[in-house]
């Protein structure tokens, strides 16, 4: 970071907006951290804008956490073992994602980009869940779901909320406002364990993670207020925002392939 007023107004302005996406309509918003980071605050490396990302989704998201948990939101036994299991994956797969040649790694995440656009589509009373008991056999499917959503949450840096929630209602068959609550402890947890693993490598840029925090905590605030006042009109508000995480996985595709080597 060349430490600009400009970039640093950019960062603080982009973490608001990721904040405030949070904010509005919870998961998924995350995902546009990493075309920020490089393609509006300008962060040159992939690798760098993955772990850098990685880490302020992780504090955003804990921050969100304290909120679910005073409210009752939180069933902190299958939280934890989701988040056990699953912070191994995220470690295998950030692991993965640091030996993938950047401009690779970016045209992959612009394909992710397009897939959760789609995921989005459906609105979050299609899921279908089926109440289960909190068996042995219900632990082993969580571990499962979660270790498979901790590899590509790590793999792509991202806080994976899209593929948590479902993947505890899935696995636990817990009301949505519960899976939304307890995901948040995976989400943070996943995005630490990829950006440790990132800092270790020296590709986190401290203190742009930190503008970038300190705009998400403002963001988040105001999109949490802006939801309250506009609860009616959630699920228009997704939609809309699905078509904006898909005009933006155009261009990542676009200008990403533009730079892979066997394009040239």
């Amino acid at each position: 970071m060349d430490g600009s007023i400009e970039q640093v107004l950019l960062a603080i302005g982009s973490g608001s907006l990721i904040g405030f996406t949070l904010g509005l309509i919870g998961g998924g918003g995350s995902i546009l951290a990493t075309p920020l980071l490089i393609y509006v605050v300008g962060v040159k490396d992939v690798h760098t804008a993955i772990g850098t990302g990685a880490l302020a989704v992780s504090v955003n998201a804990y921050l969100n956490l304290v909120g679910h948990a005073v409210r009752g939101h939180v069933w902190w036994r299958c939280a934890l073992i989701f988040t056990i299991a699953g912070s191994l994956g995220a470690y295998f797969g950030s692991s993965l994602g640091k030996v993938v040649e950047g401009q690779d790694l970016l045209f992959m995440f612009g394909l992710l980009m397009m897939f959760v656009s789609f995921v989005m589509s459906k609105t979050r009373s299609q899921i279908g869940v089926t109440p289960q008991s909190l068996t042995v056999r219900t632990h082993g499917k969580t571990s499962l779901v979660a270790l498979l959503t901790g590899v590509c949450s790590g793999f792509f840096g991202i806080g994976g909320g899209f593929l948590i929630v479902p993947g505890l209602l899935f696995s636990t068959g817990m009301p949505l406002i519960n899976a939304v609550g307890s995901s948040l402890l995976a989400v943070g947890t996943f995005g630490l364990t990829t950006a440790a693993n990132y800092a270790l490598s020296g590709l986190v840029d401290w203190q742009v993670a930190g503008y970038f925090i300190a705009g998400g905590v403002g963001g988040g605030t105001l999109g949490t207020i802006t939801a309250t006042r506009l609860s009616t009109h959630r699920n228009t508000l997704s939609q809309i925002f699905r078509w904006i995480i898909f005009s933006v996985s155009l261009y990542v595709l676009w200008r990403s392939y533009a730079a892979l080597p066997w394009t040239r």
